[in-house]
């Protein structure tokens, strides 16, 4: 079987999600943003293992944290073989998970289901909900949100 470039679909999940245009993006003062204020330099992030934080099963990395925008983030999170980051959980705001590889085990209000790589996961306010790893090796997904300031 081939495998599938996910990229491409990345790319079409990130735009969607954070719906990111210039001409309306505004600081936390709510003033428009200066056009120069976003360069080549500060608007790519290259994973780098040295730049990770560690957690008790396995690491994340925020390509996109809390201060670079309005809230919008973008975080990588890998979690070792048969393990979960933290129990299932509710919170103020909606998050979108993007599995990259592995095998996940999807939890949203007292149901589950098992997803594999290029699967997502829309979790509402609100809502308990939560993600574990079922496979045998590490998985890997990434973590769509916008914090409440």
């Amino acid at each position: 079987m081939k495998k599938l470039n996910y990229l491409p679909i990345l790319a079409l999940l990130l735009l969607s999600v954070l719906s990111i245009e210039s001409d309306a993006q505004q600081n936390t003062e709510g003033k428009p943003l200066v056009e120069n204020q976003f360069t080549i330099e500060n608007c790519v992030n290259k994973f780098d293992m040295n730049k990770i934080d560690k957690t008790s099963v396995g690491y994340q990395y925020w390509f996109v944290d809390k201060e670079f925008l309005d809230g919008r983030t973008l975080k990588m999170s890998v979690v070792a073989p048969h393990q979960a980051t933290h129990a299932p959980h509710r919170h103020a705001e909606d998050e979108f998970f993007f599995v990259l590889e592995g095998e996940a085990q999807f939890y949203l209000d007292g149901k589950t289901t098992k997803a594999a790589a290029y699967s997502s996961f829309y979790c509402p306010s609100g809502v308990e909900h939560g993600i574990e790893n079922i496979g045998d090796t590490e998985l890997k997904y990434l973590v769509i949100k916008k914090y409440q300031k």
